[in-house]
């Protein structure tokens, strides 16, 4: 599928969430979220060296990030491993499970990939910035781990 266009309403969905403000078991709509800005950033895997470099980036800078926005990262890690992600490295914002790999495919993010000329199918490094009214304000595309937090800050 297409990434949804900026100024497009935010494709919703419902999900399990594992981290702060969340108990285990629960769920998040995106649709519920309306009246702040939230960032959605898609990650490969938990606990990888770059998905780490990036959640940790946005933990490290968590005060100026948060006044500005939800965050929600989102990967195909089921609950159990964003558990431990977030205990491991006492990460500030939730986890989004997306093990059915719905959200990936509704923004366009569940991608062919290429490592050592092998293809396969994974999740692009992405970031979407949603309005308070729901509507994409910025997409960030194929992100670098250590240029992330800096784009996300800019964006908002």
């Amino acid at each position: 599928m297409s990434k949804p266009a900026v100024q497009s309403e935010a494709p919703d969905f419902t999900a399990a969430v594992a981290g702060v403000g969340y108990l285990s078991g629960d769920t998040v709509t995106l649709s519920q979220l309306r009246g702040k800005p939230v960032v959605l950033y898609f990650y490969p895997k938990d606990d990888t060296p770059g998905c780490t470099k990036q959640a940790c980036a946005l933990r490290d800078d968590w005060a100026a990030v948060s006044e500005k926005a939800l965050v929600f990262g989102i990967s195909i890690d089921p609950v159990k491993s964003h558990e431990k992600f977030i205990k491991k490295h006492d990460l500030p914002f939730p986890l989004i499970a997306d093990d059915d790999q719905k959200i990936v495919n509704a923004y366009g993010v569940w991608v062919e990939k290429s490592l050592y000329g092998k293809k396969y199918m994974g999740t692009e490094r992405s970031t979407f910035v949603i309005d308070k009214d729901g509507r994409i304000a910025a997409i960030l595309e194929k992100v670098k781990p250590d240029d992330h937090l800096a784009q996300v800050l800019t964006v908002l």
